[in-house]
């Protein structure tokens, strides 16, 4: 395993576009935790998100994950790219003459998505940790270390997006075209949701999109917002009931699971089947 990752890493080494992407990726996480740390003159108030609540443990798991998960776009571009110009500098053709399996070859990949992912969800924890030390009202360590579980949500989340990244850009060839249709299909799983919420029901549109990729990778975690004290405030005042699930479910879990085996294996199939 070290060796195929020692690989990988030569190949992101070499890469600018790679570079720049994950250090910006990283710099980017950084800088809207401090920004949510400044203060700012709104109207003549002085407003500043961190007095909203939002580092508070153990809620800065559930906002941090959440607000991260947004930004793995970075890294799925870097993820598309280094899959498909493995065709367009055909570093693909050389590998395997040098003796590297096409199975060998999926899995380097699958430990790059899985560091990645890893690197991301540590980041975040060391994250969280210094801004909830500095901000947080509560620092009991039975406080601090609850809602862990969104970390985990989160790891998971990144494993599975961006093993469907790697089959795209395997399936595809083209990094653009490959994120095209990445987006293309997050509007089409939309469209499932929409046109079965009108012709079926409601809560049928909800089970399907529970099952679909990146409608079940969206669920492992639910919106931060309306947990805050300013919404559940509102909610009251217009005697509306906000109270919703938002703990990270294990068949959640299993479900994005099972998707990430079937990408790769997926991944795997065509890479056997095509004359490289």
């Amino acid at each position: 395993m070290l060796r195929l990752l020692t690989i990988e890493y030569h190949k992101l080494r070499h890469s600018k576009t790679s570079r720049v992407l994950i250090i910006g990726y990283f710099v980017l996480l950084s800088a809207i935790a401090l920004l949510a740390s400044f203060k700012f003159n709104l109207f003549g108030l002085e407003f500043r998100l961190a007095d909203q609540g939002i580092f508070n443990f153990p809620y800065i798991w559930h906002f941090n994950s959440f607000i991260a998960a947004i930004l793995k776009f970075f890294l799925a571009v870097v993820i598309v790219s280094m899959t498909a110009n493995e065709y367009s500098n055909r570093t693909l053709k050389q590998n395997l003459i040098d003796g590297l399996s096409k199975k060998e070859f999926i899995l380097s990949k699958f430990l790059t998505v899985v560091v990645f992912s890893a690197l991301s969800t540590l980041f975040v924890f060391i994250l969280n940790i210094i801004l909830g030390l500095i901000f947080s009202d509560f620092n009991e360590l039975s406080i601090i270390f609850s809602d862990l579980e969104f970390l985990i949500g989160f790891f998971f989340k990144l494993v599975g997006f961006f093993s469907f990244c790697l089959f795209l850009g395997i399936l595809i060839k083209r990094s653009a075209f490959a994120l095209g249709f990445l987006l293309f299909w997050w509007i089409f799983e939309w469209i499932i949701f929409i046109v079965l919420g009108i012709l079926v029901a409601k809560d049928f549109a909800w089970k399907v999109w529970d099952l679909l990729p990146l409608g079940s990778m969206w669920n492992l975690l639910n919106e931060p917002f309306t947990r805050l004290e300013i919404a559940q405030t509102v909610a009251s005042q217009l005697e509306t009931d906000m109270v919703l699930n938002y703990g990270v479910e294990w068949y959640e879990i299993a479900i994005v699971s099972v998707w990430t085996f079937l990408f790769i294996y997926a991944s795997l199939l065509l890479l056997k089947k095509r004359d490289l």
